[in-house]
């Protein structure tokens, strides 16, 4: 069976619930807690991996940085038989009271990247599925974890140049939080009549990050990362087995 251009997985291969987190890292990281967890496929910064969470089959494959990887990732992870993505992954918050260690359960994201607007029209939103974001704001609530839903913005630029990115904009627009690959994944599952979801553990502020204060190499954001994975695996369950007795989205 010919592999997929760019993930390097065969159509088929993926189950119907796929986590995205950004990070290879990250991906293996939620591999390592699945039983019988199986490396699929290793390219560049995609890397691809399955196994079973409480008896279900679910995948994971980590898109890399920023809207153009997240949307090819997308692209080939639907065409690999995922039918729910969720990107599991970092922002930084817009607002004082969305703190570090903090989650946010994406509803929809400002499409503030290039990638986007090559596929549809800037009037169309880049929105969630309600049912996926539904499921992620439960079970982060359900594991006790500070949790906001909302409106993010997917911006393709980190570090400011001589331009002003815009935050402040966003943030009195309500937008909670900043991040790079929402939007993509977001457009690219409507485009192709399958369902996605994000769950994002805040890092920092943006505004600082953009100035060069940045780490997230921390414990808070750790623990965060891990609420936000297991958080994540509970929703797709819960998900597959909902879609399962209704039929296929």
């Amino acid at each position: 069976m010919a592999l997929l251009p760019t993930l390097r997985v065969a159509e088929g291969a993926l189950p119907f619930g796929v986590l995205l987190p950004g990070d290879p890292a990250r991906a293996l990281r939620i591999a390592q807690k699945l039983e019988k967890p199986e490396e699929l496929a290793k390219n560049r910064e995609f890397h691809s991996y399955r196994g079973l969470w409480k008896g279900v089959p679910v995948g994971v494959v980590s898109t890399g940085v920023g809207a153009p990887g997240a949307a090819i990732c997308a692209e080939e992870a639907i065409r690999a038989g995922a039918r729910i993505l969720v990107r599991v992954g970092t922002a930084g918050s817009l607002h004082a009271s969305i703190q570090d260690g903090h989650l946010v359960v994406a509803l929809g994201a400002a499409r503030a990247e290039g990638t986007t607007p090559r596929l549809l029209p800037l009037e169309f939103p880049a929105l969630a599925d309600p049912e996926v974001a539904a499921a992620l704001f439960a079970e982060a609530q359900r594991l006790g974890a500070p949790v906001h839903r909302g409106i993010v913005v997917t911006l393709d630029a980190f570090y400011r140049g001589v331009l002003d990115l815009g935050l402040d904009v966003y943030a009195q627009s309500g937008a909670l939080a900043v991040e790079m690959e929402c939007a993509a994944i977001f457009c690219v599952a409507l485009l192709r009549g399958a369902r996605a979801g994000a769950i994002l553990a805040i890092d920092g502020s943006a505004r600082l990050a953009a100035q060069g204060h940045y780490n997230p190499h921390r414990e808070v954001v750790g623990r965060a990362v891990d609420l936000e994975i297991e958080a994540a695996l509970n929703a797709l369950v819960h998900l597959q087995r909902a879609f399962g007795e209704r039929g296929c989205p």
